[in-house]
């Protein structure tokens, strides 16, 4: 391939290379268009951004993904990140299980709560307090309500390509979904709510200082994944989270850390171990429940017991803690802390080799990739990099991206189907695994 440019015909690289028969998927999308806005029930399982049909899956064991065709597929999206140890991971299943006979859902409090939380906190010292809810976007949307309480402040500050779920007033400049579809923010969200957030560059302390000094005594809080995973995977600078927490305790604002994606992946305490950091409040997501709807926000004793009933601060769930999440969790986390050396050993090794293959591939066939990398979170830019913010991550090439993406799932690699989504593995990833998916780019990028 001359300079890579072959790769950008819009084209599958391979003519030989088909795509296997997906009838029953395509007529059960065709079914799901009738009920649901594009056929789906979260807008980037459409493939808008990448092109072709997606699959309906049926079922999934280990690094693996099946069809209602029968088609295999080893999995580089893990359900958006919690399948750290895989799909269907015995003990995991049998804690649903166990469970669900004594019902899914109680309305009250369970023993399972506590149990949970306390693992959570032997692995984030800073959760002296926390609190169930059941999902990523409720986590953060309570967090920041929270946030504006405790400073009676009303501004927030989050970061390009950030995303924090679908809260109003979080759609602004949100990356992931949001990004793959070109939509600046939102329809719906009003301009008063709009408003009172400031989006800033990532990896830039220069503007965070600035928008404290033109908004004095105004802000919150500010909210950032620490490493980015919802504009692809974009690596913290050298002093860039000590220097948000330094400003933010300076100027009497929170640092609220979304570790949704990052929590119990990146390090067994997520990105706040991995980087030493002391935040005020932090969310977890679905990792925290084995892949169960699930979220979690904590943080200092002081700040969660404003919460009610202790506080003024309302909050409430009628599935907040979940038996079936807390069991899934309690087999998930209390994995990871007794085989946390294993596990973060095998995970690195895993993804390192993987992500430095296919991007080795990228490079002997002369087409223009950058690699980013954090432990098992990783993104393969189609730009010549480098990539440190989301201005840098949209310069990617993503009809290239949308040609790859198709190539590697025609060959049983289901990569995240965005430019703009990092990829995860799991421990269940082994040699065959990395072997299947280094050749199958190989065959992508050949002319």
């Amino acid at each position: 391939m001359q300079d890579g440019l072959a790769f950008y015909t819009g084209r599958i690289m391979r003519p030989d290379i088909h795509a296997p028969l997906r009838t029953r998927s395509q007529a059960l999308q065709q079914r799901a268009e009738r009920y649901f806005p594009g056929g789906v029930n979260s807008p980037v399982r459409a493939f808008r951004a990448v092109g072709g049909a997606p699959p309906f899956i049926e079922r999934a064991e280990g690094a693996w993904l099946t069809d209602a065709d029968g088609n295999r597929y080893i999995d580089y999206f893990g359900s958006w990140g919690p399948m750290i140890l895989g799909h269907a991971f015995p003990p995991v299943v049998e804690a649903i299980e166990r469970t669900a006979r004594n019902s899914a859902s109680f309305g009250a409090s369970t023993a399972a709560e506590a149990d949970l939380a306390e693992r959570i906190a032997a692995c984030y010292p800073t959760l002296e307090k926390m609190r169930f809810v059941s999902s990523g976007t409720e986590a953060t949307m309570s967090a920041i309500r929270l946030a504006r309480a405790a400073t009676e402040r009303k501004i927030i500050v989050k970061f390009e390509g950030c995303y924090h779920g679908h809260a109003d007033g979080l759609l602004v400049k949100a990356g992931s979904g949001v990004a793959t579809f070109g939509i600046p923010g939102s329809a719906g969200v009003p301009e008063e709510i709009a408003h009172l957030t400031l989006a800033l560059p990532y990896n830039d302390l220069a503007v965070v200082e600035a928008a404290f000094a033109a908004h004095p005594g105004a802000i919150a809080a500010v909210i950032l994944e620490p490493v980015v995973g919802n504009a692809g995977c974009i690596v913290p600078a050298e002093g860039y989270l000590a220097g948000l927490r330094a400003l933010t305790a300076r100027e009497g604002a929170l640092l609220i850390v979304d570790e949704v994606m990052t929590g119990f992946r990146v390090a067994l305490g997520g990105a706040t171990e991995l980087y030493r950091m002391d935040p005020d409040l932090v969310t977890l997501g679905k990792i925290v429940g084995g892949g169960l709807p699930v979220g979690v926000f904590g943080g200092k004793r002081a700040l969660m017991d404003m919460l009610a009933p202790l506080g003024p601060v309302y909050q409430a769930g009628t599935l907040s803690g979940n038996p079936l999440a807390m069991a899934a969790g309690l087999a998930t986390v209390g994995y990871l802390q007794e085989h946390a050396s294993a596990v973060y050993s095998q995970l690195e090794a895993t993804a390192k080799a993987v992500a430095e293959g296919v991007a080795n591939e990228a490079r002997r066939a002369g087409v223009p990739l950058t690699l980013n990398r954090v432990g098992a979170m990783w993104t393969w830019f189609f730009t010549q990099g480098p990539v440190n913010n989301y201005e840098q991550a949209a310069t990617s090439n993503t009809e290239a991206f949308g040609c790859f993406h198709r190539a590697m799932l025609d060959q049983g690699v289901w990569l995240p189907p965005s430019q703009f989504e990092a990829a995860f593995l799991s421990t269940a990833h082994g040699e065959a695994e990395i072997a299947a998916t280094i050749e199958a780019a190989r065959n992508a990028f050949a002319a």
